[in-house]
């Protein structure tokens, strides 16, 4: 027995919208026949593609056999069983809250809003109306954090002590080579901030892996002070395209742990993948990527001495072994998207949800505001 969900795609024809969300999430959900629930039933999901672009989106239903595709979002909003954005940050309150008044389940990219006021509403919105809402928590379905947090799990690390990540590369200016990001990303007037774009990320890594963030200290820059949009038109870049923070973690053990990560669209990639963390414990530290994992354990740690006036002669690299998936891991945000399905279908909470993305919204806030102010910020428990 199959039941179909009809899914207005909102932002469908962006970046994220379209590769990540209906290209390798939905589509292929459609292609193997649904999602499997408990009870051996099968939920299918039929897309309707929603923007402001009639001849892209026409283009899009066309190359991939969706039958429907509209400009007109309430019409999409009132027609549907659940109700996906991806368009830009400050369009989201209004989208939301539209669907979740209308008893519409609803999942979304991040962030869920510009403000904190804004996110909370809209956790509370959801309280009120009862409906499904899941945010986008990518990473924490991605193979490598999968394995990093099994070993947190598993106990490997001891007491953890520490936490790093690096994250990002260069972006273009789109003056030579056109940039690989949209233009308004750079613009805080249209909601763009690399601290508003990856802090509400961070802060669920964070949580998801290790525990609650309970204090930043954060830098933000500028790097890149001029680039070219989309139509080559030369703009000032008015938000951050960099942060580099400091955030004070307690384990639900317990314990602090320090964890820092540099975010920059205007850095050079010498690693071996665009996003790394490394967990550093008392009986054994991991690095994790997107897909790969490697650990160290406290037996087979090495004895570096320090010595200047010699060439290192060891391989520090090879002295990790791979962690394995002992399992398939499917596509990060197609997990995601099938664990809300099933979730929206039994009419239960998902587990990564709006007031979680609140929490995101608030790490953003407090990030830039201690940049501004140039100290550290506590970050007090949010309550609806």
């Amino acid at each position: 027995m199959t039941r179909t969900l009809r899914i207005a795609m909102n932002g469908v024809t962006g970046r994220m919208g379209y590769r990540q969300h209906l290209l390798r999430s939905i589509l292929p959900i459609r292609e193997q026949g649904g999602v499997t629930l408990a009870d051996g039933s099968k939920v299918q999901v039929e897309p309707v593609l929603v923007g402001r672009n009639a001849e892209k989106l026409k283009e899009l239903a066309a190359r991939h056999d969706v039958e429907h595709w509209t400009t007109d979002l309430d019409a999409a909003i009132a027609d549907a069983d659940v109700v996906f954005d991806a368009a830009m940050t400050n369009l989201r309150p209004a989208t939301l809250t539209k669907a979740m008044k209308q008893g519409k389940h609803v999942f979304t990219e991040k962030p869920t809003a510009e403000t904190l006021e804004e996110a909370i509403e809209l956790a509370r919105l959801r309280e009120e109306t009862g409906v499904t809402v899941g945010v986008v928590h990518d990473k924490l379905y991605l193979p490598g954090l999968v394995k990093l947090r099994r070993l947190v799990d598993e106990g490997f690390f001891g007491r953890i002590l520490s936490m790093r990540g690096e994250f990002g590369y260069w972006v273009f200016e789109g003056d030579i080579q056109a940039a690989q990001r949209p233009s308004w990303n750079y613009r805080r007037e249209d909601g763009g901030s690399m601290t508003t774009d990856m802090y509400c990320h961070w802060n669920y890594v964070m949580e998801g892996i290790v525990g609650q963030v309970k204090s930043v200290t954060s830098r933000t820059a500028t790097h890149i002070p001029t680039r070219w949009d989309e139509q080559g038109k030369e703009y000032t870049a008015t938000a951050d395209d960099a942060a580099y923070g400091i955030f004070e973690l307690e384990t639900p053990d317990g314990d602090d742990v320090i964890a820092q990560i540099n975010s920059s669209w205007a850095v050079r990639v010498y690693r071996d993948e665009l996003v790394e963390f490394q967990i550093d414990g008392t009986h054994g530290s991991a690095v994790a990527g997107l897909n790969k994992c490697v650990a160290q354990q406290r037996a087979h740690t090495p004895k570096p001495v320090w010595n200047p006036d010699l060439p290192v002669t060891e391989s520090f690299r090879d002295q990790w072994m791979e962690v394995p998936a002992n399992g398939d891991l499917d596509n990060g945000f197609k997990a995601q998207w099938e664990e809300f399905l099933r979730d929206a279908v039994a009419g239960r909470p998902h587990r990564f949800d709006l007031l979680s993305a609140a929490r995101g919204v608030q790490l953003a806030e407090l990030g830039l505001r201690s940049s501004a102010e140039g100290r550290r910020v506590e970050i007090p428990e949010i309550t609806l």
